[in-house]
């Protein structure tokens, strides 16, 4: 009995201090070496100061701005502790009545544009936090940011070309564009006037946190 209770103690102390301290002491440290940027939260910086992460998705409204994919969850894109989506499916009224709302919203905003508006401005996604927006929905708002920025179209253009991110390993996903990255470049290249109630060049958030 003694013995079974001392084989028992050992093992669990043997199994606490492998998975309890020496594999996350060696995943935390391999992790930092190789993987710094993503182990720390892929953070965003500018002029040191962290501005968001490329990771999470931020509540653009300003002109000035790329917008990003809409959010279905309450707090906003930005709001990561209530992660998810709306659970509407095809034949939800609700949705329906919300996309066609997403829509006219897009159309509104955008006047120059032609054609269907691109389906990731008018659907949320799956978690509400998505980052990124297809190239033909960054496209879809470059009339608006260029007219925003007094910068010919062309520029503005180029620039989506250059902030496009590839699929993962050239197969697995499509091109898209991470908006808080090419947020930045705009105003890093192209700074415009701060609107008369803004700050410090931020898009417009519901909550507190980074705005960038």
């Amino acid at each position: 009995m003694l013995k079974a209770l001392k084989n028992a103690l050992l093992s669990f102390l043997m199994l606490g201090a492998v998975c309890g301290v020496l594999y996350p002491v060696l995943v935390t440290v391999a992790a930092q070496y190789w993987f710094p940027e993503q182990a720390n939260g892929s953070l965003v910086y500018r002029n040191g100061v962290a501005v968001g992460s490329a990771l999470i998705a931020q509540d653009w409204s300003e002109a000035r701005y790329f917008h990003g994919r809409p959010s279905a969850s309450p707090g906003g894109a930005n709001n990561a502790m209530v992660s998810g989506g709306s659970n509407e499916g095809p034949a939800s009224v609700w949705l329906l009545e919300k996309v066609q709302e997403r829509a006219a919203d897009q159309r509104r905003d955008n006047p120059g544009e032609k054609g269907p508006v691109p389906q990731d401005l008018v659907t949320a996604s799956g978690s509400g936090l998505d980052p990124h927006i297809t190239v033909e929905a960054a496209l879809w708002q470059v009339q608006r940011v260029a007219r925003a920025r007094r910068v010919p179209p062309a520029k503005i253009r180029r620039l989506v070309k250059d902030c496009t991110e590839k699929p993962l390993l050239h197969f697995l996903g499509e091109k898209r564009v991470n908006v808080l990255r090419i947020n930045l470049e705009l105003d890093r290249l192209y700074p415009a006037a701060e609107p008369a109630r803004g700050k410090a060049a931020r898009g417009r958030t519901k909550r507190g946190a980074a705005r960038r």
